[in-house]
């Protein structure tokens, strides 16, 4: 009888051991996966302070040796169209009749207002000249301003009325009197964005046609997009 209370008091002893480890061991397997992916901070080659854009402009226009407007990184290619699909310029033969006015009323009663509407940067924009494909198309709304931003070139617009502000504009003067290859390429693939919450623009594009390879980055120092930048190139 005794042994086997010694038994029993030892199997109830190693079973409130067993529960008491099993908390320990899970909350090491969860401090484990919540650690998650490990953060790299990468510091920038070289960063300042730009002039205000328009006066990055106007000393570009000034200049008789202004470089040519290069490529972009990518090369055009055409794609043929597959069979069954037509051009933008050919009827469609199986294109739907309009809507009967009282059906187009009610749909436009659905919509949102339709806002101001202007020509962005494309075919037949002033001084404009398409180059290269895709197009590699974005932009942002600002506080007053609309930036687009097409392949090598982009364009600051006056959202309330859609006058071109400025433009277009070569991408890689943003970063004229940087050095380096943000400065001497324009290889596209472009991004523009606008923080609604600092109120700055952030324009960025790579480097790929000389190394070292580099992500240029230009942070508004206000809300306007024709003003001066903190400029930035990283690796």
């Amino acid at each position: 009888m005794k042994r086997l209370v010694r038994y029993l008091t030892f199997s109830l002893l190693q079973f409130v051991l067993t529960i008491a480890s099993e908390p320990f061991a899970s909350a090491q397997s969860n401090d484990t996966q919540k650690s998650g992916p490990v953060l790299v901070t990468r510091k920038n080659l070289h960063h300042d302070v730009s002039q205000p854009l328009r006066d990055l402009v106007r000393n570009a226009s000034a200049s008789n040796s202004a470089p040519q407007e290069p490529q972009e990184a990518e090369e055009v290619k055409v794609i043929p169209l597959p069979s069954g699909f037509k051009l933008a310029s050919e009827p469609d033969s199986v294109l739907q009749s309009a809507l009967p006015a009282r059906d187009n009323a009610a749909v436009a009663a659905l919509g949102p207002a339709m806002g101001i509407n202007f020509e962005g940067l494309g075919s037949g924009f002033p001084n404009y000249t398409i180059n290269v494909a895709p197009p590699d198309t974005n932009g942002a709304v600002g506080l007053t301003q609309y930036v687009q931003w097409v392949n090598l070139s982009f364009a600051v617009f006056d959202k309330a009325t859609g006058k071109v502000l400025m433009g277009p504009i070569k991408g890689n003067t943003l970063w004229a009197n940087f050095g380096g290859g943000c400065e001497t390429n324009n290889d596209g693939d472009p991004i523009v964005t606008y923080d609604k919450l600092a109120d700055r623009w952030v324009f960025s594009q790579f480097v790929v046609r000389s190394q070292p390879f580099l992500q240029c980055v230009a942070v508004s120092t206000t809300s306007d997009a024709t003003g001066s930048y903190n400029r930035y190139s990283f690796q």
